[in-house]
């Protein structure tokens, strides 16, 4: 599972759904598990299957249409809405996301989503919308999701909508951690000297 998050271009999966909430993005029912591997395959999962069974996957779910793959997952607004569980962060990217894009998310999912290393980002609603009818129209539209500049620019050239580019907001500590693969004891150990000089200047 990779941590560092720097420049991602990717074609992406749409789910156009409002007000998704963490129970409709990991069930309660496979909260279980300690670990965070193993629950990208029940992403969604009552959405991606009739009667809760594997084998009858719902074809016109974006999960299962291989028109659309990707490793950033373009979400309507009020995404990750509801309990706080970690675990829908942790769904998303064993499924294999590292970029979820939305016009709002709930403040919880925002942050459990920088704690493991799952980056949200947030646009406009004009702009969210005008990237859904891209990827409606071309499914192998390409974005580019630019941390260290922090923008999000669809590239695909065969794109016509008004807004082209936008920049989102992070916290710089999180920005950090991101851009370095660090959770906070990385982050911590990676400034261990600054660390230890202040405190041998603080016995002086």
């Amino acid at each position: 599972m990779s941590k560092q998050i720097n420049i991602i271009t990717s074609s992406a999966v749409p789910v156009n759904i409002e007000n998704t909430d963490t129970d409709q993005i990991i069930p309660a029912r496979f909260l279980k598990a300690t670990s965070r591997e193993g629950f990208g395959k029940n992403l969604f999962r009552d959405w991606r299957y009739e009667n809760d069974d594997e084998n009858q996957p719902k074809k016109d779910f974006p999960l299962n249409d291989s028109r659309y793959s990707g490793n950033i997952l373009v979400a309507a607004k009020n995404f990750g809405c509801g309990s706080s569980r970690e675990h829908a962060a942790w769904a998303i990217k064993d499924a294999g996301f590292d970029v979820v894009v939305s016009s709002f998310f709930a403040d919880i999912f925002k942050n459990n989503s920088l704690n493991n290393f799952l980056l949200p980002v947030t646009v406009s609603e004009a702009f969210l919308q005008q990237i859904f009818e891209a990827i409606e129209k071309k499914p192998a539209t390409t974005i580019e999701v630019n941390l260290p500049e922090q923008t999000i620019t669809v590239t695909d050239a065969d794109y016509t909508g008004s807004i082209k580019q936008e920049k989102f907001e992070i916290n710089n500590y999180k920005k950090t951690c991101l851009l370095n693969g660090y959770d906070d004891i990385d982050y911590l150990l990676s400034v261990k000297a600054e660390i230890e000089q202040f405190e041998a200047s603080r016995t002086l």
